[in-house]
């Protein structure tokens, strides 16, 4: 990251970058565990008590928590990745 910011990028630039490859991850995280929560519907049933595995607000609610959660753990250390002295960042390089 220091790199980055060494030629020329600024720190919200680097920011971006972090967050948009993390929450790509999660939307793809998300898409195929509300597959597998689709194709498995009828064993999800045996374990829940009082909604059903098909529960709209269930099946938008948790994804968006989650995405929620992961949105601000990968804000944290990209907004510290954005703040690297590059100087220092090429020295230990």
């Amino acid at each position: 990251m220091g790199i980055r910011i060494s030629l020329g990028a600024n720190p919200g630039q680097v920011v971006r970058m972090v967050v948009r490859r993390a929450m790509a991850i999660v939307v793809v995280g998300g898409l195929v565990g509300l597959a597998m929560a689709a194709l498995l519907a009828r064993l999800i049933r045996v374990f829940l008590v009082g909604i059903s595995p098909t529960d709209p607000t269930t099946l938008v609610g948790i994804p968006l928590l989650l995405g929620g959660v992961a949105l601000v753990a990968a804000f944290i250390p990209a907004r510290r990745a954005g703040r690297v002295d590059p100087v220092a960042a090429l020295r230990t390089e």
